[in-house]
């Protein structure tokens, strides 16, 4: 029940609005500067809540948390690039598909660098945070496989506004991303390798 309540509190808005853009025929407002300030908002808020909640219940905050390193950034430089191999290997059979929700959203995306750049650092921090350093970690008692699939259908879930290759490459980078983190422990390079992601198709 306490994971229930923190992927609700943490994510379920944003579940809630992919949703709804699926069920609107992948409606989805622009990206814009306003857009991802609220997110950016709605994730300095949440955050903190949810971490004051997590040791409220006994957790160590500075274990959820990952320690920046250059070493760090340069695994994570190294893991961005592997995801990307991977979503290229995984969406190679469905290059002649029609364009996809995530493409048109790209095509029309106008925000400043600077937001992008605000966004990346405190979306990768949120989200690996909660799905890798609580959710994951939390339930790797039940064993590997069940930790990593429950992370990747939370991540995923909040990205079925993307449309189907959107999810799709999800899916792989968060596989990525989750075997790395069961594998090594290590946050802060998936953390980089997130705020790459977010960053670099705004350049």
């Amino acid at each position: 029940m306490e994971a229930l309540g923190m992927v609700s509190l943490c994510f379920g808005w944003f579940i809630l609005g992919s949703l709804w853009s699926v069920s609107a025929g992948f409606r989805s407002g622009a990206i814009t500067d306003a857009s991802l300030l609220g997110i950016v908002g709605f994730e300095l808020v949440i955050g903190p809540i949810a971490l004051l909640v997590l040791r409220s219940r006994g957790y160590a905050v500075a274990d959820l948390l990952p320690s920046p390193s250059w070493i760090g950034c340069g695994v994570g430089a190294l893991l961005y690039i592997a995801c990307v191999l991977a979503i290229w290997i995984a969406l190679a059979p469905f290059a002649s598909s029609a364009p996809q929700p995530i493409d048109q959203l790209m095509a029309t995306a106008r925000p400043s660098l600077a937001v992008v750049f605000l966004l990346s650092v405190v979306n990768g921090l949120y989200e690996e945070v909660f799905l890798l350093g609580y959710l994951m970690k939390g339930f790797r008692h039940r064993g590997a496989s069940f930790a990593l699939g429950l992370s990747l259908l939370v991540r995923v879930l909040y990205h079925l506004y993307q449309g189907p290759h959107g999810a799709l490459s999800i899916a792989v980078a968060g596989l990525v991303f989750g075997v790395f983190y069961l594998r090594t422990g290590w946050l802060w390079p998936v953390v980089f390798a997130h705020m790459l992601a977010d960053t670099l198709p705004f350049l």
